[in-house]
Order: structure tokens, then C-alpha cells, then sequence
């Protein structure tokens, strides 16, 4: 068992170390090209940023299969399967669909024509859901139709779900990383707990979406250097999709009863991954509900439910006074909550303890929520290594330099010890602040412009 946890490793690292590495090539790339959009008025961020960043994380994917192809333990999946095949058909399609909207800004129902097509492409060569597994009924067969139509269904909601998800530095690859990570949890469970190997393909899927979105996160966390745009927000969703279309329709439950004792409780084993459309609405179901409610306040609203706007739930997180990284956080706690509490209850669905964790987790986050301004200080033994607005208030400053004619310089006043509040910090920061003009302010450190130092704390509802 051992060796196929480090093949899945070396795996993993290959895949973040190419991504993170084509990463810094092609943020120049994109800003050559011309791939930064100017500023809309639902964008979070101050500064143009380049795109693009998909084309790194197609690369690391190429080069997770490309070495699994070749490993002892993992080569096997692409001698008895198609499926790598058929994902990487796909999502070569959907990557080139989202290359040419971060340059060219196509239309959103070509895109989802796009979508459909790369979903279907993948059925023609096999990724396919072939029955459907129900909770009291048992096995249902499903038609080479419905087996396409909801296969097609599943693979278009996860992508757009976590596109939509995609508006705060680092919360798409932050929370598509710790889906994955239960994803693969459970598919590894699968093929090496119960010796079902039509779960090895999902299992590899799962690692080379995690090695691919680590790989992206340094440049993209707060305050990005570069972004994933669409080329990688629908890359990481089909890679997603297609883990949790292979675990679903690929794997026979009638061979999990030769554990569970039954067809019935073979079923109910399996219940968080055995119903497709719930599967995705359950490892990402923060996004999902974004997606849910960003259609039906769009529609409510008169509008079309592609119309973008700044009502999404991490839009909603900075409007009463999270700051960017601490909503950011919040995010990735609830996936984390949701993804690993559901893979518990499938491994353990019958002790009870599992669901008062969940919670009483639930509970701390929801406390979290309420707590917008609350900043927690480290102890006083704790001040040299934090950064510090995690320090204790009552620690001293560090003393400045002294200048060449030996007089003391002026000490400076910290916002606590002035009176301001982080509000008006952050409103005065943002008069300071200078707005960039062109290729200039391009975020992040460049051979041209620097990055800003101050954030972005204006209320959601005003004009940029």
C-alpha cells in the first residue's frame, strides 16, 4: 500500500512543481499579449492583472499524466482505462475555450457551448456515468441518452460553479485543492481498501488537481500576481467533474458487497459519491450554492443569469468588514467542513460523534462570521514571529535606524495609538493609494511597476 501512496506523491509534486514553475513565463506572456482587462466595476482587486495562469496549470496536468504514465503502480490505469484519455481530450478543449476568453472576452453561451461539447467528448471516448446507484432501490441502469445528458449536467455545474467561485485571490485553487484532497481520500479508500480498480483512474485525477492548483496558489494568493482566469477556473472544474463522473458511473456497486454484506448497505456505504448530481454539490458545495443563488438573484432581478455582478458570497464576506484574506480563510473552512464531513460519513456513517464535530464546527465558523473585526494577538513571547497586526498591543516597536547625524528619529504612531480604527486606516489607505494607469500598475513585482501596499476596503456598492 505504501507504494502507490509515493507514486501518487512524486505524481503530485511533479504536477505543482511544473505548474508553479511555467507559472512566472507566462504572467509575462500574458501581459505581452495584452491579456489584462481593465478593471470592472464588480472586481475586487485595484490594479490590472494578467491572465492566463490556465495555460500553467494545462501544463502541470500534461506532465502529471505524462508521469504517471510511466510509473509502476499508476501505468496500469492507462493500459486498462481510456479515461485519462478521454480527460485530457477535454480538457484540452475547455482550456483552449478559456485561453480565448481571457484574450478575447467571447461570448458566455459560447462558452457554454464549449462546455457542453468538451463534456460530450469525453462520453464518445468512455467517461461516461453508466448506472446510478440509489439508496433503497439498488442499482439503476441508465441509457446510453441519460448516461450522456447527465453526464454532460454534471460536468457543466461543476465548471461554472467553481468559475463563479473564482473572484478573491487564491479561493478558486484554495478550495478545489481541499475538494480534491477529500476526493482522493475516498478514492484511494476505494481501490486499495476494498481492491476496486475502476476507482484508480478518480484516485489520479484527484492528485493531479491538487499537484496543479498547490502549484498555482504562491502567485496567486493575496495580492495575486497573476489570475487563473476562465483558461483555469473551467480547466479545474471539468478535472473535477471528471474524478467524480468516474467514481460515480464507473465503479460497480455490486462489487462492494462482498464488504458491506449486501446490495443495500453496499449502497448506503457509498451514498455521499453514489448520487452524481449530489457529488459535486457536495465536495464543492460553497460554490455550487453561490451558483444556485447568483441565478436566481440575477433572474429575480430582471437579469440574465450569466450577468456578471458583486453579489457572490465572498463579495458579500468583504461588505460587512471582512478583509480580503480573512474571507478568504472562511471559504476554504467551510469547504474543508463540508468536503471532509460528508468522505467521515461515508467511511463511518453510523457513529454518531462525526455529525456533533460538524457541528460543533459549524458552529465556530458561524461564530467566525460574526466576528468581522475581531483579530486575534499572539502572546507576548510570540510578537518577534508574527507579523505585526498579530501582535500584542502592548509590545514595543522596533526602533528605527538612527541617521548619519546622530539624531533620534521621530517614533512612530501605530493606528491603535492614534485612534483610528481599521475602517478609517483603511479609507485613508485608500486615498493614498495610487490607481494604475495601463501596463504600469500591472500587480505584482514587475521590471515596470511595483505592487500597491495598501488594500482595497471600499464598500462593494461603490464605483471603481
Amino acid at each position: 500500500m505504501g507504494q502507490p501512496v509515493r507514486d501518487y506523491l512524486l505524481t503530485l509534486c511533479v504536477t505543482a512543481a511544473v505548474t508553479y514553475l511555467l507559472t512566472g513565463p507566462v504572467r509575462k506572456f500574458a501581459i505581452a499579449v495584452g491579456a489584462m482587462p481593465a478593471i470592472r466595476a464588480r472586481d475586487v482587486h485595484r490594479e490590472p492583472t494578467p491572465r492566463l495562469g490556465g495555460i500553467a496549470m494545462f501544463g502541470g496536468l500534461c506532465a502529471g499524466l505524462i508521469v504517471a504514465d510511466h510509473l509502476f503502480n499508476l501505468k496500469g490505469v492507462f493500459e486498462l482505462s481510456n479515461e485519462p484519455r478521454a480527460l485530457l481530450s477535454g480538457a484540452a478543449l475547455i482550456w483552449l475555450i478559456g485561453v480565448l476568453d481571457d484574450k478575447f472576452e467571447i461570448d458566455a453561451l459560447i462558452k457554454l457551448g464549449g462546455q457542453m461539447i468538451a463534456a460530450a467528448v469525453m462520453v464518445i471516448q468512455g467517461l461516461t456515468i453508466l448506472w446510478l446507484p440509489i439508496p433503497g432501490v439498488g442499482t439503476v441502469a441508465l441509457t446510453q441518452w441519460q448516461g450522456t445528458l447527465l453526464t454532460v449536467a454534471l460536468v457543466v455545474i461543476t465548471i461554472n460553479a467553481v468559475n463563479f467561485v473564482d473572484g478573491l485571490d487564491g479561493l478558486a485553487a484554495g478550495m478545489v485543492c481541499i475538494a480534491s484532497a477529500a476526493f482522493f481520500l475516498y478514492a484511494y479508500r476505494l481501490w486499495m481498501g476494498y481492491g476496486i480498480e475502476a476507482a484508480a483512474p478518480a484516485t489520479l485525477f484527484a492528485a493531479i488537481l491538487m499537484g496543479m492548483c498547490l502549484g498555482f496558489m504562491p502567485h496567486n494568493m493575496h495580492p495575486a500576481r497573476i489570475f487563473m482566469g476562465d483558461s483555469g477556473s473551467m480547466l479545474i472544474g471539468l478535472v473535477l467533474a471528471a474524478g467524480a463522473i468516474s467514481i460515480t458511473g464507473q465503479v460497480d456497486p455490486d462489487l462492494m458487497q462482498i464488504f458491506e454484506g449486501s446490495e443495500r448497505g453496499a449502497t448506503h456505504a457509498m451514498l455521499p459519491v453514489f448520487i452524481p448530481l449530489v457529488l459535486p454539490l457536495t465536495i464543492i458545495a460553497i460554490p455550487a450554492a453561490d451558483l444556485v443563488l447568483a441565478i436566481v438573484r440575477r433572474t429575480w432581478n430582471g437579469q440574465s443569469p450569466f450577468a456578471a455582478d458583486r453579489g457572490h458570497l465572498h463579495h458579500r464576506l468583504l461588505e460587512i468588514g471582512h478583509s480580503h484574506s480573512r474571507a478568504v480563510l472562511i471559504m476554504y473552512f467551510w469547504s474543508a467542513l463540508i468536503a471532509f464531513g460528508a468522505v467521515g460519513y461515508s467511511v463511518h456513517s453510523a457513529s454518531s460523534w462525526i455529525v456533533f464535530v460538524i457541528i460543533a464546527a459549524s458552529a465556530v465558523g458561524l461564530v467566525l462570521l460574526l466576528m468581522p473585526r475581531f483579530t486575534p494577538r499572539a502572546p507576548h513571547w510570540a510578537n518577534r514571529f508574527v507579523p505585526p497586526r498579530y501582535r500584542h498591543r502592548g509590545a514595543e516597536p522596533e526602533s528605527a535606524p538612527s541617521s548619519s547625524y546622530g539624531e533620534k528619529p521621530a517614533p512612530v504612531a501605530s493606528g491603535a495609538q492614534q485612534g483610528l480604527s481599521d475602517a478609517q486606516m483603511g479609507e485613508e489607505a485608500v486615498e493614498r493609494a495610487p490607481v494604475a494607469v495601463g501596463v504600469s500598475g500591472v500587480n505584482g513585482a514587475t521590471a515596470i511597476g511595483a505592487r500597491s501596499r495598501f488594500p482595497d476596503r471600499r464598500s462593494i456598492d461603490s464605483s471603481r
